[in-house]
């Protein structure tokens, strides 16, 4: 197929970067995130984090694989282009269900993920007929969202508590079989080598998806600030909303993004890591994002009185779980735990003793605060690893 790059080509495209219709493809995805936190947010309490947090690994899963999918072939070309055009329809049908996925739309949501994993791979195993060691990676790949979709489906069937155990487990299925390396019967385990990425490439996708979680975290801050009187305390409440967005970008964007897309590059199998840094560890970024605009707009909207629970778990998890995402990333860089992270996310547990006597306003200012020190510590000692030990 004209859509599939050589070898060569793929261990030698360090320096191309995302493609237009990769960026618009990414549109669908900014509509996914945002879904998400009002998901999160109407419902605010364990069960809804749970379920918001298997809708968030779903979401992730069909976004990442697509953007593997481009690291092997030319997104470029016609019938790729046709591939994420069609992958993205169907992400915008997946992304309408979030707010209702556990109910009404539990249909609507499942069929749409598995047309999106199913669908894609199949269409994979055609396109890489030439390269067989490619296909039966995707014919691995298959086997195990075709066992995955019947959890999935069975959930769908029954509602309820059910839906919510069955939809858990096949999320951890599909998590679970790249670290098998989708060891199928009769068909055995992929290498790492055969798993040809462009590594600069998924970085960078990657980069641009903390991205998208950030702008719906900046989203979040002008649209209820918009929909509110002026007061002192909302206004503030703004500024500080902001000023905790400018500091999770600064802890990853300042030089930790940069230095891992130039160590993967420099792997002669870039896949390994990936597998760890990018897949794994990039999530909990997004679910720390979407879990502070949550936090923010309970904020903005009531900053003085009592705070509660479920807005304190807002604001001070949201941060930590940022930070415990890029913690991992560099511990995966560098085989050692950050301590400007590991000291935020101590700072931001005992924070928490102020929640029975602090307002909203100033429980999120002092978390903040936390970020915007661990953003500066972090600034002076992060430098580029020489060698990855990826967490397998």
């Amino acid at each position: 197929m004209r859509g599939m790059r050589s070898g060569t080509d793929l261990l030698g495209d360090g320096e191309r970067g995302a493609t237009p219709i990769e960026l618009f493809f990414d549109l669908v995805f900014v509509f996914a995130v945002t879904q998400l936190s009002h998901a999160l947010l109407h419902h605010l309490s364990l069960g809804g984090a749970v379920q918001t947090a298997i809708l968030l690994l779903a979401v992730w899963w069909a976004w990442l694989y697509t953007s593997w999918v481009t690291s092997w072939f030319d997104p470029d070309r016609t019938p790729i282009r046709l591939l994420l055009i069609a992958v993205m329809l169907v992400s915008l049908v997946m992304s309408a269900a979030i707010p209702d996925a556990f109910g009404r739309a539990a249909w609507t949501f499942t069929i749409a993920y598995l047309a999106i994993q199913v669908g894609r791979t199949a269409f994979l195993i055609v396109a890489s007929r030439e390269r067989p060691e490619l296909r039966a990676n995707f014919v691995r790949v298959l086997v195990w969202f075709l066992a995955s979709g019947v959890l999935w489906l069975a959930g769908a069937a029954l509602g309820g508590g059910a839906r919510t155990a069955l939809w858990a487990l096949a999320v951890l299925v599909d998590y679970i079989a790249p670290l098998t390396g989708f060891r199928a019967p009769g068909l055995g385990r992929s290498a790492p080598q055969t798993w040809t990425i462009s590594g600069s490439h998924l970085a960078e996708r990657c980069q641009l998806f903390i991205i998208i979680a950030l702008g719906e975290s900046i989203l979040v801050t002008g649209a209820t600030a918009t929909g509110l009187t002026a007061t002192p305390a909302n206004t503030i409440a703004f500024v500080v909303a902001f000023l905790g967005s400018a500091g999770l970008w600064w802890v990853y964007f300042h030089r930790t993004a940069e230095a891992g897309k130039e160590h993967i590059s420099r792997l002669a199998t870039p896949s390994t890591f990936a597998l760890t840094a990018y897949d794994y560890f990039h999530v909990i970024m997004v679910a720390g994002v979407i879990v502070t605009a949550v936090g923010d707009e309970l904020t903005i909207s009531h900053p003085t009185g009592h705070t509660g629970a479920a807005t304190a778990a807002a604001v001070l998890g949201g941060p930590a779980l940022f930070l415990l995402g890029v913690g991992l990333f560099q511990r995966a860089m560098t085989g050692r735990l950050p301590w400007p992270h590991l000291a935020g996310i101590a700072a931001l547990a005992v924070l928490a003793a102020l929640v029975p006597v602090a307002t909203p306003l100033t429980v999120a200012a002092a978390a903040t605060a936390v970020v915007l020190t661990v953003a500066a510590w972090a600034a002076r000692g992060d430098r580029a690893p020489d060698h990855a030990t990826p967490l397998t």
